[in-house]
């Protein structure tokens, strides 16, 4: 068990010193990837926990992995180069100076023997940044008109010499060049775009979402308040449905009762009515209310007059 947790101790200080030494970063001053012939330049390891303790390394068609101190001038962890030459372009980066395997990210140096250079970025840009870049002749110093390429194709030409790249992307990658016409074209330079991650918390202005508990209370409101709409609408039909339905057995029952009283209002204005021509007399006799469908006729016979 002892042995176990020393094991597991190792393996985090291991961890630890690694994360450590992969803090250091290699720029370049002036920060350009191109150099005339004869410039100078300074290239620095920059370690966030410690200033000293690396050393730059390169590889160019002369050597593979060359120390500062073979090259160049070592002042702590800064790398002093005073007269470029064109066998300088290489690749270049920090190493601990203890020799272990921690390194920063290599950076492309280029040096021209030519007439004109292209001033770009040497280390990878965030996304959505702008871009400049430059084409610069040796003589004059001055900008002059140029042509941009990127990966050989072209992409424009600029009178100030200068091309800006908006909000770049990773579709932006590339080599690019640039070509002035009468003092010729420059190395190629690769441009690197790095995704953007954003660590910006969400704005406070922003209304939080209702707690789950309030939900179910309006749901519920809402639910009761639909049921007596719903009520109340079908009380209505049905009451409505009801007058109407009531309203002529009503009225039927009113012109009932006229017709009676008309019906009575006539029999009893009937006389008896003697036939002049029978022998016998018909006399209309007017029935009860209740017997008003049932009227009678009655014949009563008379003794007819006799002759004398």
């Amino acid at each position: 068990m002892k042995e176990t947790s020393v094991l597991f101790l190792l393996i985090l200080t291991s961890v630890l010193c690694c994360t450590k030494t992969q803090a250091v970063r290699l720029t370049l001053s002036p920060s350009r990837s191109q150099f005339f012939m004869r410039e100078s330049v300074t290239l620095i390891c920059e370690d966030e926990n410690r200033s000293d303790g690396w050393t730059v390394r390169r590889n160019i068609t002369r050597g593979t992995r060359k120390r500062c101190e073979v090259w160049g001038k070592l002042n702590g962890s800064t790398c002093n180069m005073n007269y470029l030459v064109p066998y300088d372009t290489g690749l270049y980066w920090c190493e601990s100076m203890s020799g272990s395997s921690s390194s920063s990210s290599s950076i492309q140096l280029s040096v021209s023997g030519g007439s004109v250079i292209l001033q770009s970025p040497v280390l990878p840009v965030m996304e959505g940044d702008d871009v400049t870049l430059s084409c610069r002749a040796k003589n004059p110093t001055h900008n002059l008109p140029a042509a941009f390429y990127k990966d050989g194709s072209f992409i424009g030409d600029e009178t100030t010499g200068n091309k800006i790249l908006n909000s770049v992307k990773k579709s932006d990658e590339g080599l690019y060049k640039c070509n002035v016409k009468g003092h010729g074209e420059s190395p190629s330079s690769r441009i690197s775009v790095k995704e953007r991650i954003s660590s910006t918390p969400p704005s406070s202005s922003t209304p939080p979402p209702p707690p789950p508990s309030s939900l179910p209370t309006i749901s519920v409101v809402v639910s009761i308040f639909i049921f007596l709409v719903l009520l109340s609408l079908i009380l209505l039909v049905l009451l409505v449905r009801r007058c109407f339905c009531r309203k002529p057995e009503a009225e039927g029952g009113k012109d009932g009762e006229k017709e009676i009283r008309d019906l009575k209002t006539f029999i009893n204005q009937l006389q008896p009515i003697r036939s002049s021509r029978g022998t016998s007399t018909c006399v209309l006799y007017s029935a009860r209310r209740t017997d008003v469908h049932q009227g009678q006729i009655v014949c009563r016979a008379t003794a007819a007059p006799s002759s004398i």
